[in-house]
């Protein structure tokens, strides 16, 4: 995709994270599960977080931001695209959800290296990172399931 300013970046940047608000709340909807449900809902939350960042640029926000190692699973590295039903099954969901976080991650730090500014910078580091931990966190629950079910 090819961006002609830092407004453009933002712009999409803000239109994807409104999809992945989409997504965690209708993804929680269908579920049946509280836990699941719950679950689905808090990413939702936190998408919502990323968008009003996006929206609300201020350096402040990031001044104190540091980089901090998430651990990457990859579980989501060695699967295949697959798009949302209605009515997907629990790990089917999981499954999209880190593929959805593992390529907003690389969005992030794609835009990272492409800006020189600190404040826009240190932003998608930062949303990166953010992502990271969601991706970790859909990984460690798909794993869990997986375990119980003898993969």
């Amino acid at each position: 995709m090819s961006f002609k300013s830092i407004e453009d970046i933002i712009k999409y940047a803000i239109e994807k994270e409104a999809e992945a608000v989409k997504f965690y709340t209708d993804a929680g909807k269908q579920e049946k599960y509280s836990a699941a449900r719950k679950t689905f809902e808090s990413f939702a939350d936190e998408e919502k977080k990323h968008k009003a960042m996006l929206e609300n640029l201020d350096p402040k926000n990031v001044a104190g931001f540091k980089p901090a190692g998430i651990a990457d699973l990859k579980r989501s590295d060695y699967m295949v695209d697959i798009a949302y039903k209605a009515g997907m099954s629990y790990p089917d969901i999981l499954r999209l959800a880190m593929k959805r976080e593992e390529k907003a991650k690389k969005f992030y730090d794609d835009c990272a290296g492409r800006v020189d500014a600190g404040g826009h910078k240190k932003l998608f580091q930062m949303l990166s990172q953010e992502e990271a931990k969601h991706k970790l966190a859909l990984e460690t629950l798909y794993d869990n399931i997986m375990a119980k079910g003898g993969d």
